[in-house]
């Protein structure tokens, strides 16, 4: 078992110092920036986009993980691939054709990924898991930081598990939404190797406390190493 990747989202960061934010982040243990794209059109909030993500590239070399919360998406792909994003992923009800965005995200030189909200079903894989590299179920409804797990995820954890091992491919499985020291464990069991935790480490006054406490945890419910 892999240690734990954990993506901070910088949605729950000090939007005023968000170079400084990172640094710190990445320098108390996270291992990759989670960069949450929100359009108040397919999720009813409004973040960042393309140019904030170039100039946050500068500040770390660690990967930017992009989540486009946006409808269309393909028109902002090529944009956030020049920005300096690493691995972008989508919601398939935000395109009207899913594997050409994959394809897209890929020849712009990015991992491509597939984001599950909680009620969507999980036939939207069938016909695209080889090209993915990272599917991110949602354990939260998505538009807004800080709400809490849905119990229920942890059983399609273990289903698209399963579906990865069948798969034979090297296809990370990223949870985004309530991650918390306190239940990290158990979504490690369940097969999670990316944890995508926001106000439980910008909330806290030691940021790499928490992220230690996330690894060990993980560890601890995996045999792993923290």
């Amino acid at each position: 078992m892999n240690p734990a990747r954990i993506a901070a989202s910088i949605l729950s960061a000090d939007f005023a110092r968000l170079g400084e934010e990172v640094r710190h982040v990445i320098g108390s243990g996270a291992d990759i920036v989670h960069f949450d794209v929100m359009d108040n059109h397919y999720v009813p909030n409004l973040t960042f986009g393309p140019m904030v993500c170039a100039a946050l590239r500068p500040h770390t070399t660690a990967p930017i993980d992009v989540h486009l919360m946006v409808k269309p998406v393909d028109r902002l792909i090529p944009d956030f691939a020049k920005a300096g994003a690493n691995i972008i992923s989508f919601h398939p009800e935000a395109s009207e054709h899913v594997d050409r965005t994959l394809a897209l995200i890929r020849e712009c030189g990015c991992k491509a990924g597939l984001v599950l909200n909680p009620a969507t079903p999980l036939n939207v894989l069938d016909h695209v898991m080889d090209r993915l590299d990272l599917i991110l179920l949602m354990s939260v409804n998505p538009g807004f930081g800080g709400q809490s797990f849905i119990p229920h995820t942890l059983h399609k954890l273990r289903t698209v598990k399963q579906r990865i091992r069948e798969s034979g491919r090297d296809i990370w499985l990223e949870v985004d939404g309530g991650v918390k020291a306190d239940n990290i464990g158990a979504i490690a069991a369940a097969g999670a190797d990316t944890f995508v935790a926001g106000s439980a480490i910008f909330g806290a006054p030691d940021y790499a406390d928490v992220i230690r406490r996330m690894k060990t945890e993980v560890a601890q419910h995996t045999g792993g190493t923290a």
